[in-house]
């Protein structure tokens, strides 16, 4: 069986403890059926519009109570200003902020307190759509 390369997954969050939740939740790979992990994390809202810009990521996690922007409008900005943007999934401070996600086009949600298990098998299924859609492409 040939190893894949890893994928590449940008964290933002202006609080650290928080980028630490999400690497511990993911782990190095957040289903065995995936490839390994190569972290980003990103503490600014320049220095992730920068990154994706450059390109190469399969997943963004933003959070939404970042300050002071949070990951709901970066999410939009991104949607809106990156050609093929990859997926986003993004941490909002409550189950009921829903619909925000939407609003912000974000491809999934997970609500704070972070449970590590959702928000891996979230990750998983955005990784896993994602790897498929690049594979069609090439």
């Amino acid at each position: 069986m040939t190893e894949q390369a890893a994928v590449r997954v940008l964290v933002y969050s202006d609080d650290s403890t928080v980028r630490e939740r999400v690497r511990l939740a993911l782990g190095r790979r957040p289903a065995k059926d995936l490839p390994l992990i190569d972290y980003t994390e990103c503490a600014t809202p320049p220095a992730v519009i920068r990154a994706v810009d450059a390109g190469g990521f399969d997943l963004v996690v933003l959070d939404g109570e970042a300050v002071p922007a949070g990951g709901l409008g970066i999410c939009r900005q991104l949607k809106d200003e990156v050609f093929e943007c990859p997926p986003v999934l993004v941490l909002t401070g409550r189950p009921q902020d829903d619909w925000l996600a939407a609003w912000s086009r974000a491809d999934a949600a997970v609500p704070h307190p972070l449970d590590p298990a959702a928000l891996a098998a979230t990750a998983a299924r955005l990784l896993r759509e994602r790897l498929a859609d690049v594979a069609v492409r090439s």
